[in-house]
């Protein structure tokens, strides 16, 4: 697999448009696997659901918001979050999106345990937890077993604020958090994804 670091500030439309060339690529034949990690410029982002109330005034956030074929809430992605889009052949691995959520929730698992931090998941609910803290959301994508979107990691205190504008991922009363306070020390974004690529590529 392929990781590619698209830097940070990077717009969400280009992360889109990156993840569409992506999967067209494997579906041609013409590329393989492909791990993006970036910083995206401030934007909410929420799947193309009926009730959208998780975005509370939507007329009224700072920040632009994107509906998106992923499943899922509203969420934030911006300065200080790690974001990976796996780009996976599914055919080649197992045609299963459940076990695919688990490795992507595993990896973030293992990389928090190696900055110090005992997180895991909660019953029921998807993503990475510390306690009833979460550090980490995903929500994913498929076309013909291709997969795309991913994971958002809140690596620095940067990441957190815009969240109390929303309903993080449609739970009422979650508590978000990153892995620079809960670990009591500073990390950086690159730290993180030099990690989470060796978690995930193997």
């Amino acid at each position: 697999m392929e990781v590619v670091d698209l830097g940070n500030n990077v717009d969400y439309a280009e992360g889109l448009r990156v993840q569409e060339d992506a999967v067209t690529g494997i579906l041609e034949g013409s590329r393989g696997e492909t791990l993006f990690l970036l910083e995206h410029a401030p934007v909410y982002t929420i799947g193309r659901l009926r009730d959208q109330s998780s975005l509370r005034s939507r007329d009224s956030l700072p920040h632009p918001v994107f509906e998106i074929s992923r499943g899922g809430q509203a969420t934030y992605h911006g300065p200080g979050q790690l974001v990976g889009y796996p780009i996976l052949d599914l055919r080649e691995r197992e045609k299963d999106l459940h076990a695919h959520l688990r490795r992507l929730e595993d990896a973030i698992i293992r990389t928090c345990h190696r900055f110090g931090v005992n997180a895991g998941r909660r019953e029921g609910l998807t993503g990475v937890w510390v306690e009833n803290r979460k550090l980490a959301s995903i929500g994913v994508g498929v076309r013909r077993w291709i997969s795309f979107h991913g994971f958002a990691l809140n690596v620095t205190r940067e990441s957190l604020g815009p969240f109390f504008a929303i309903t993080p991922c449609g739970i009422d009363g979650v508590s978000m958090s990153c892995l620079e306070a809960e670990a009591g020390k500073p990390i950086t974004v690159a730290e993180v994804a030099k990690v989470i690529a060796e978690e995930l590529v193997g």
